[in-house]
């Protein structure tokens, strides 16, 4: 398959690199890389050739969450539409979660709303320290819904609730402190941080890999259909918000929210 969105580069030893391949708009979670994304994981992430994918980002940065014109349609949307379109994104972070092969993520530059969530359904994340992260969502009148349930799995709640609903900008220090990222590492020993994860699993039975996954995921905060559910209910609620009108209207006009100081 063709992927307009995605690098794709595999080698002959079972090492997947998917990238993240918009860097002139800062690899926003457009619908075509959402649709793309999901593909990849339930397809290559399922292929038992496939020992262990990397996620990075081209240009500058990782990912900067939502597209720009996906929000501006959400705008006129009604409410079955925008629940059908936050599935879509919901339906790609739940692929990724639970594709058999490993997810290493490579962070740079930052990861931002969606892009949180992005590292966040990565097995292991590593990021360079000079990476930035933020979840914004309420900056605009809305909330980090869809994320939601994978960005709780992997910092815990209460650590979650210390960036959650602030929206304020946190080094790549603090995302290792929450959990959310394995460790920071130097821009020029990111490469070989990354190798040292992938390493591991190219003497492991890929079956029993997927089997320990699995068993890991069972194991750990219950996030299956009614729990997405749940999530995009109350995307689809907070859209429907004066504050989300509003904090929306401010956002594409690039002027200050009402609530902003």
């Amino acid at each position: 398959m063709t992927y307009s969105t995605l690098q794709i580069d595999r080698e002959a030893r079972g090492v997947v690199r998917v990238t993240l391949n918009l860097p002139d708009r800062r690899n926003v979670l457009s619908p075509t890389m959402i649709a793309e994304l999901t593909e990849v994981a339930r397809t290559i992430g399922e292929d038992p050739a496939t020992r262990v994918m990397v996620l990075a980002g081209a240009g500058p940065i990782f990912c900067a969450g939502g597209d720009l014109a996906w929000m501006k349609a959400q705008v006129e949307a009604d409410r079955a539409t925008r629940m059908i379109e936050a599935k879509k994104l919901a339906d790609m972070l739940q692929a990724l979660n639970t594709m058999a092969a490993p997810l290493i993520g490579r962070i740079h530059g930052g990861a931002y709303g969606g892009g949180i969530g992005m590292a966040a359904v990565c097995d292991v994340a590593i990021a360079e320290r000079g990476a930035r992260f933020s979840l914004s969502e309420t900056r605009l009148g809305l909330i980090p819904a869809t994320i939601g349930p994978y960005v709780i799995a992997r910092m815990g709640e209460g650590r979650a609730r210390q960036v959650f609903m602030s929206a304020r900008t946190f080094d790549a220090a603090e995302a290792e402190r929450l959990g959310l990222i394995a460790r920071a590492v130097e821009a020029d020993a990111l490469d070989a941080a990354i190798e040292a994860e992938v390493a591991p699993y190219l003497a492991t039975a890929p079956g029993a890999v997927a089997a320990a996954k699995r068993l890991a995921r069972s194991l750990g905060p219950r996030i299956d259909a009614e729990v997405i559910d749940a999530s995009i209910r109350a995307l689809a609620d907070i859209w429907e918000t004066p504050e989300a009108a509003e904090g929306i209207a401010a956002f594409l006009a690039k002027r200050p929210a009402p609530w902003a100081g």
